[in-house]
């Protein structure tokens, strides 16, 4: 059984997923996804069920949605990014010609290059060296070269055309020091409100310094803070080769400048946009690895989280994911990138008074010992009495692995699942491999799971073995909250379930091609 150690270098991905799909066509697989997706032809239903009824919420929580929607704007469509391979064979955004182009124009905005140490900083891992970062960096334009140590911070701000470059990951370390606030951000951007641009961190490792916090029962403040690198409100950056250490909230954050919960329908302001995530390790997080808010057009590339905290939430409800696109994303592309030992491999979700990620693309992902390897939901937003959701749309993946999702002491209520999908509609899952461990007792729990009002899903060329413990390797759930228009082919199941594909009651619309067996509800 594959075991990915915090270390675990994600450059290798690819190869661990050429191996596992073994002559197996990405390019044709990605044309073939981009195919099957066409919203035109995937029928629109609307399950709304019967009254319907609409949280009208506490007094603060009306108060906070005034508030949110004066710092927010309406979600409105935006075209759809595709994914294509390039000629390297990289499998990369259609957009990423843009963004190369303005790291070009960056490069070209640098007026000096400097080294911190001139500027006093010492990497003896005690000096305090706040100072000599402010100095070396002043009102950006520069490129700030780290050398080999470890370089002690109270936080630093990076301004407009800046680049800060270290030696490499476990050569550089910039740590926070003993007396930094919990909700210090260890790197972010200089100016969340007007925002910033063109920003480059890169070969180095971030150490938030948890233990400086002692014994606490929460290690995060709120919002976007208590993270290790936190872009708000950035457009044109890049953040690559980074490995991230234990931070209160998150390792990743490519946030707005405020979480914004004005609704479903509405986005925040100030979001990040055009942001390249590549050849990152993050571990020890008290959330996620990698997280995004209101955001858009961001690529994350080769990049592995694993082995949560999970200490920003209430002990045995850690909702930590390795991945998370999260409330008000767009036009978000990962692409091979790995997860282990989290509550969710990739989440794709949104809170209930937010609006959902949407236009949301997977190529390459490997989930090992993730609770929910692929979690597709919008809370708040699954049951008949619930409003439908708005804006929970558009889900693309290919070539996805789930290696033996088990039950954790992060989130002791939730069953494994090798996938999830609620409230989401027009979603399109390709050639995924599910690989479960025959001895592992799953008390008969689905390895798949389409259900709350799922609409208009298909799941094509699946194979399934060794969940000898589950229940049934799909199973489509009826009912009141039923999920409806589901499409299922070719689905291989080995040594695996007694249930290859199970069917609640009440579905409308449902067809099933080239299963092994079926077994419908009575």
């Amino acid at each position: 059984m594959l075991y990915l150690e915090k270390n675990h270098d994600p450059r290798r991905n690819a190869a661990i997923l050429a191996e596992i799909n073994n002559q197996f066509d990405l390019t044709k697989a990605i044309q073939e996804t981009e195919q099957y997706f066409n919203p035109t032809r995937l029928r629109e239903t609307s399950h709304r069920g019967k009254n319907v009824k609409h949280s009208t919420g506490s007094l603060s929580q009306k108060l906070a949605g005034i508030f949110f929607r004066l710092l927010s704007t309406k979600s409105t469509t935006v075209s759809r990014g595709k994914v294509i391979v390039d000629k390297a064979e990289g499998v990369i955004p259609d957009w990423k010609d843009l963004l190369d182009n303005e790291f070009v124009h960056l490069e070209n905005n640098i007026k000096k290059v400097v080294n911190v140490v001139d500027y006093g900083a010492v990497g003896d891992g005690k000096t305090d060296n706040t100072l000599a970062f402010k100095k070396a960096i002043g009102n950006g334009n520069v490129k700030v070269i780290v050398p080999a140590g470890v370089f002690i911070t109270k936080g630093i701000q990076l301004p407009s055309f800046t680049l800060l470059v270290g030696a490499g990951k476990g050569v550089t370390t910039i740590k926070l020091h003993d007396t930094a606030k919990k909700g210090t951000r260890l790197i972010t951007n200089a100016d969340h409100w007007k925002g910033n641009h063109h920003l480059f961190v890169g070969a180095l490792s971030l150490d938030w310094n948890v233990e400086r916090l002692g014994n606490v029962a929460k290690t995060s403040t709120w919002g976007n803070h208590s993270s290790c690198l936190t872009y708000a409100n950035v457009t044109y950056g890049w953040v690559k080769d980074i490995e991230a250490m234990n931070p209160g909230l998150h390792c990743f954050d490519i946030s707005s400048t405020l979480y914004n919960y004005a609704g479903d329908g509405f986005r925040a302001r100030g979001g990040s946009k055009y942001v390249w995530l590549d050849n990152l390790n993050g571990y020890g997080f008290g959330d996620d690895g990698i997280t995004t808010h209101h955001s858009e057009y961001i690529f994350i590339s080769r990049c592995h989280m694993c082995d949560p905290s999970g200490r920003a939430h209430k002990k045995d409800f850690s909702n930590s994911n390795g991945i998370e696109v999260d409330d008000g994303s767009r036009n978000v592309v990962l692409v091979n990138n790995s997860s282990s030992r989290c509550f969710g491999g990739v989440e794709i979700k949104a809170h209930e008074n937010s609006s959902a990620a949407s236009n949301v693309h997977i190529v390459g992902h490997i989930s090992v010992n993730d609770n929910r390897s692929f979690n597709f939901r919008h809370i708040g937003h699954h049951k008949s009495s619930d409003a439908e959701s708005k804006t929970a749309y558009n889900i693309c993946a290919a070539n996805l692995v789930a290696i033996a999702p088990i039950f954790t002491e992060l989130y002791k209520g939730s069953t494994p699942r090798g996938m999830v999908i609620s409230a989401y509609k027009n979603v399109v899952i390709n050639h995924f491999t599910l690989i479960g461990d025959p001895t592992y007792d799953y008390k008969g729990h689905p390895v798949i799971a389409v259900q709350y009002r799922a609409r208009n899903v298909l799941l094509k060329h699946i194979k399934v073995k060794n969940f000898k413990h589950a229940g049934s390797d799909i199973k489509v759930f009826g009912g009141e909250n039923r999920a409806d228009s589901i499409q299922i082919c070719n689905v291989a199941s080995q040594d695996s379930a007694p249930k290859v594909i199970e069917i609640g009651p009440d579905i409308e619309d449902v067809t099933i091609e080239n299963p092994q067996s079926v077994h419908n509800y009575l």
